[in-house]
Formats: C-alpha cells, structure tokens, sequence
C-alpha cells in the first residue's frame, strides 16, 4: 500500500510519502515540507498548496491519503488556514478517487510510538526507526506526515486495502477494536497500545483538544 500523509498548515505543510507492506514494513518514498510566506496573499498561499500537492499526488500516485484531523482551537486564524489546506487536500484526493483517512494526533502517535501522548521528538525518533532513517525528518511537520502515513496503513486491518472511501472519510481506515486472526508479537503491542490510547484520549471523553 502507498500512503500520502499529509500534515496540513499555511505556512508549513507537510507531506509523507511511505510504501507498507501486508507485513507492516513501512519503506520511504518521498518526504517534503511546502512552505508558504506569511507576507503573501492568502489565496495566492492556498493556490501554491494545492498545486504542490496535486503535483505530488500525479508524480508519486498513492493509493490512499492519511490527514490530521483538524480541531478546534484558541487561535482563530491558524484553524481556519489549516482547515483550508485539508480542503484542499481531500479534492484533490476525490479528483483522483483516493480513499481519504482522517486520524486524530491521539491515533498517530499510539500508531507509531505505542504512546498517546508522545511528544514530538519521540514521534520523529520513532519514525526514523520505523523507517529505516540514519536522521530524524526535519522538520517536525516532515515527520508527523511520514508518522500519519504509517498509522494510516497499519491501521487498515493488518495493512490490507480493506473499506471503504466513505468509511475513511468518516474516521480513517477500518479500526481494529478487536483482532481478527493471531497477531504477531510487535503488534500486539501496537494494537494494545492503540486501544488504551483510545480508552484514555480526549477525543474519546469528549473533550475539546
């Protein structure tokens, strides 16, 4: 499976690019951060966005596209300019009829640190290991893009391309509440992992992030 992750903000956008095989090795294809000036004009920033990322999606051609889901926040602006980037990037995912997956930072960081709450260095740390990398991304926007492709992947059950575009659209690939066949060792613990991270999330209490 060929996964496009992509961390979405104005100024900085991250984009992760990762082959998984059905046995979970995550080999990567391309990482790279599309930048935009603050002093620019906001829909000439959004245009220089879309058209980086429609170009990554053509060049590269993923089969699916793993975002951040975006929450609510004090700093108006910020959400509103992320939440344009995520537009974005879901047409130009449904243009080309890509399965789209949402996951929360909760998710991403259980998927590939067996932590809810890692912080950014232990995801980029990891990721690198996971990887395969002599240095961690940089920047941190580089990472968490890779690190929202592997969690789409290994989230879909046991790697497979199982579900639906709407099923993603409503929550990412199919979750695992409960293995199906025998897992191997290592994930075991990612999957044990996952659920406490559920069990103890904010998103599951109902609580704003």
């Amino acid at each position: 499976m060929r996964v496009l992750g992509i961390d979405p903000g104005l100024t900085r956008c991250g984009v992760g690019i990762v082959d998984v095989t059905e046995g979970r090795v995550a080999t990567l294809v391309h990482v790279t951060v599309i930048r935009t000036p603050a002093g620019h004009q906001h829909e000439s920033r959004l245009l220089t966005i879309s058209t980086e990322l429609e170009a990554l999606m053509d060049e590269y051609r993923p089969e699916r596209v793993a975002l951040e889901r975006v929450f609510a926040d004090t700093n108006v602006s910020t959400v509103m300019g992320t939440a344009q980037v995520s537009g974005l990037a879901m047409l130009a995912a449904a243009k080309r009829s890509l399965p789209i997956g949402m996951h929360t930072p909760t998710e991403v960081k259980a998927a590939v640190t067996g932590y809810g709450q890692a912080d950014k260095k232990q995801v980029g740390t990891m990721v690198a290991k996971i990887l395969r990398l002599a240095v961690i991304p940089k920047p941190a926007d580089a990472a968490d893009a890779l690190a929202l492709a592997i969690c789409h992947a290994w989230r879909s059950p046991l790697g497979r391309l199982a579900g639906s575009a709407t099923a993603d659209l409503h929550g990412g690939a199919e979750s695992r509440d409960r293995p199906d066949r025998a897992l191997t060792g290592a994930q075991a613990v990612w999957f044990a992992a996952e659920q406490a991270a559920k069990a103890a999330s904010p998103e599951r209490r109902g609580l704003r992030r």
